[in-house]
């Protein structure tokens, strides 16, 4: 593994363990030149998933896009980064159990704004507001009003985390 600080190839593992999820396994590593101490994960792919974007364009999935949505949306949220790590292992791993090979990028926000929906309510909004590109206040105030009797429906798992 290159040191991201050097470019060092030479690094050893000081901690490997499991993620809370069991998904993935987290190594602390520290570079043999420079010392810097830096984490890694290492995780399964059963199968490329190809994202279908709304151009028509096919590009492979990448994890780390969703993750940088989500922490926009989640900004100034009392979210753990752990916890959007974890929904996006979530997200990845519903994505492959669907066995499809190619997967529209429609689908995948859907996904992302259903997890959000359930984790805190701001950060649905924000991330909804960016991904269905409001055009006005009205497009805005009906999802705050869907979002209200979403949430006068369902139990409240998780909750917000404020």
């Amino acid at each position: 593994m290159r040191c991201p600080k050097c470019g060092e190839f030479e690094t050893r593992v000081l901690d490997s363990r499991p993620t809370d999820d069991g998904y993935a396994i987290r190594r602390r590593r520290e570079c043999l030149k420079c010392g810097f101490r830096f984490t890694t994960y290492e995780r399964f792919e059963i199968m490329p998933i190809l994202v279908i974007k709304k151009d028509g364009r096919r590009e492979r999935f990448d994890r780390n896009k969703i993750l940088n949505g989500l922490l926009k949306a989640c900004e100034k949220r009392a979210i753990a980064l752990e916890t959007l790590e974890r929904l996006v292992s979530k997200i990845e791993l519903e994505l492959q159990q669907e066995g499809r090979l190619e997967v529209d990028s429609k689908h995948i926000g859907e996904l992302v704004m259903n997890y959000l929906k359930n984790l805190d309510k701001v950060a649905y909004i924000r991330f909804a507001s960016v991904y269905r590109d409001f055009r006005d206040i009205d497009e805005f105030f009906e999802e705050l009003k869907s979002l209200k009797k979403f949430d006068n429906k369902e139990p409240h798992e998780g909750g917000n985390q404020e």
